[in-house]
């Protein structure tokens, strides 16, 4: 296939947020996966300080093969001006943008807006649904208008937040609880507080990241987990399992080890299994989707079943990630999942200019 024949793959990396080492993992062992026979790569990432990098060393390892990229990249190289790399890179019509950004200032909705206003196919979630999905606030607000079962919660803005309020929310929710700052991802700034003392400390630690802050009552239960992919019809992968190494699911357990488990499939009944895979589609729906995303659970076997905790709109693809895993398991491997998402982005795109024709 010759190169005006292969897709050209716009891969951004990096980012401002805490969760910028989790996406350099991530963009690397997509990098790895990808069939360069499908394929043409462009690597663009976002340092800490928001430049914008052509990553050449990245792509001067891919071309070596994909052994030679290393597991996490560097957002380094030339500096180029934004909207001036995308134009240039996304210049090809048979163009796709993989934005593998976690966190704010890329899985918020930021980065896909831009996008949109370049007139690019990219993946995952539009504007709002990317939006909405990383407000843990707002997309909780949403799922309660459609009935969906979740913890009890209580969000604040840090103006509200004193020691009356947080009595206020220990006596309405209990303890212990979780502190989550609203506009953050793989458990970063989130803790779980076991006495008052414990609430006002971790507040403080989450109002690092965010001025709104989730409240969660704690769930005695198991950790299901469910990719979703599609668009239109979207699909359910099989459920997993979380069994933490810690406390809770944290970021070492996610990112920097492999101390906890990840039993695919979960070992649910068919009828469990069934309805949270069909619960994960809804929550998807309502919230927007597009393209990917991991929906997960709390279950109480003997209580109030599933409880939805969150959606993930561009959970990482590292070797220990569930999303990939959950993929495998269901009989689509790591290059045909990342070519269904090629695909479905391409899709969207031409929806999207349709609908904006007039």
């Amino acid at each position: 296939m010759s190169d005006t024949q292969r897709t050209n793959l716009v891969i951004i990396f990096g980012g401002q947020s805490a969760e910028l080492d989790v996406s350099c993992s991530t963009a690397a062992h997509v990098m790895k996966a990808i069939d360069l026979r499908r394929y043409t790569v462009t690597a663009l990432g976002i340092d800490v300080h928001g430049q914008w990098h052509l990553a050449e060393s990245a792509m001067a390892a891919l071309d070596r093969g994909s052994d030679a990229v290393p597991d996490r990249l560097q957002a380094s190289g030339p500096v180029v001006a934004a909207s001036l790399a995308l134009s240039t890179a996304t210049a090809s019509a048979n163009s796709v943008v993989m934005p593998l950004l976690h966190g704010p200032m890329g899985e918020d909705g930021t980065i896909q807006g831009m996008l949109e206003l370049l007139d690019v196919a990219y993946v995952g979630a539009g504007v709002l649904g990317s939006s909405i999905g990383m407000d843990k606030a707002l997309s909780k607000d949403v799922l309660a208008r459609h009935g969906i079962a979740q913890p009890r919660y209580h969000a604040l803005r840090e103006s509200e937040i004193n020691p009356e309020t947080l009595r206020d929310i220990v006596n309405e929710l209990g303890l212990p609880l979780f502190v989550k700052p609203a506009n953050m991802g793989s458990s970063v700034g989130v803790s779980k507080a076991h006495t008052v003392d414990e609430v006002i400390a971790a507040t403080e630690q989450a109002l690092t990241y965010d001025e709104w802050i989730v409240f969660e009552e704690a769930i005695t239960g198991r950790e299901i987990e469910v990719a979703v992919l599609g668009s239109l019809e979207p699909e359910a992968s099989v459920a997993g399992e979380i069994v933490p190494a810690h406390e809770f699911y944290d970021y070492e357990d996610k990112y920097l080890g492999d101390s906890a488990q990840l039993l695919v499939p979960a070992p649910l009944s068919d009828t469990a299994a069934t309805e949270v895979r069909q619960l994960a589609v809804q929550v998807f729906q309502a919230l927007r989707g597009e393209g990917l995303a991991r929906v997960d659970f709390f279950y109480e076997e003997n209580g109030r079943g599933f409880l939805c905790n969150e959606i993930n709109t561009m959970p990482g693809f590292t070797p220990i990630s569930m999303y990939p895993k959950l993929w495998l398991a269901s009989g689509l491997s790591y290059p045909e999942l990342i070519d269904r998402l090629v695909e479905l982005a391409q899709q969207r795109h031409a929806r999207r200019r349709r609908n904006t024709a007039h």
